[in-house]
C-alpha cells in the first residue's frame, strides 16, 4: 500500500500585464500598518513588488519616480488619504545609433 499523496495547495491566479485588477480591503489599523511596513521594505530594498493572497499573486516591476499624494479633508468628518503611484518599469533598451 502506497502512502497517501500530500494535498497540493491550489494554485494562485497570476495577475499579468494587460489585465485590469482591483481589490479593496477594510482592515484594522494594525493590519494595515503591517501591510504598509512590508510594502515599504520591498520599495526600499528592490525594484519589484510582489503582493500575494491565498488566491492571487501580483508581481510588479516599478520604475522612478514614485508619486506620493497626501490628501487631508478636515471639514465634517475628517479623513486622511495617502496614495502612492508606481510607474511600471520597462526592460526596453534604446536603439543603436549608427
Amino acid at each position: 500500500m502506497s502512502p497517501p499523496e500530500p494535498e497540493s495547495e491550489p494554485e494562485r491566479t497570476l495577475i499579468r500585464p494587460g489585465r485590469e485588477f482591483e481589490q479593496e480591503y477594510r482592515l484594522d489599523a494594525r493590519e494595515a500598518g503591517e501591510f504598509l511596513i512590508k510594502l515599504g521594505e520591498q520599495l526600499r530594498d528592490g525594484d519589484e513588488l510582489i503582493i500575494t493572497t491565498d488566491e492571487w499573486e501580483l508581481p510588479f516591476a516599478f520604475g522612478e519616480p514614485v508619486e506620493l499624494e497626501i490628501d487631508y479633508e478636515g471639514v465634517g468628518e475628517p479623513e486622511l488619504e495617502i496614495e502612492i503611484e508606481l510607474p511600471g518599469r520597462t526592460d526596453q533598451k534604446a536603439p543603436d545609433v549608427a
